[in-house]
């Protein structure tokens, strides 16, 4: 395997292994002042990302079963926090939004990870930053326009 593409992977896996320590999770909401189960506040930061999303789009962007997040999703309505709504195109397709509560929520998780990334973004030269905003996006839509499953090309792992 290539080096450079072998660093990347490692440092790719160390980052994700970071993002999904339960622990991380609960300062988080802590920060933020949410209470919040941990297995549904990354499906309500998602959809208040994407906006409208349905729901096996969702289970795949959180790497979760589609059942499972049907659950939640359905915890996360009785909450208040989404909306469900019908598919434009297809009336079984069932799509989820984030309600204004939602949407709340969101913007004190994203407020509270600006806070907990500040020790980081310290030590950074704000040029550097920029850079890797910008090329790890770069990265992201690239990676998303290959073939996915069930095409001709397997994804990388």
């Amino acid at each position: 395997m290539d080096k450079n593409i072998r660093q990347f992977y490692d440092a790719l896996f160390d980052l994700i292994g970071l993002m999904n320590q339960p622990q991380r999770d609960s300062i988080l909401l802590r920060e933020a002042g949410v209470s919040l189960d941990r297995a549904l506040f990354p499906l309500l930061v998602v959809i208040g990302l994407r906006g409208t999303v349905g729901i096996m789009e969702l289970a795949g962007m959180v790497g979760r079963d589609h059942s499972t997040v049907s659950r939640q999703i359905a915890t996360l309505g009785r909450l208040g926090l989404v909306t469900r709504l019908a598919g434009t195109s297809d009336r079984r397709e069932r799509k989820v939004a984030a309600t204004p509560e939602g949407l709340e929520i969101v913007k004190a998780l994203d407020a509270a990870r600006e806070r907990l990334m500040q020790p980081i973004l310290a030590q950074w030269d704000e040029q550097d930053w920029k850079t890797l905003v910008s090329l790890l996006r770069r990265f992201a839509d690239d990676a998303s326009a290959l073939p996915g499953p069930g095409k001709d090309k397997k994804l990388p792992q």
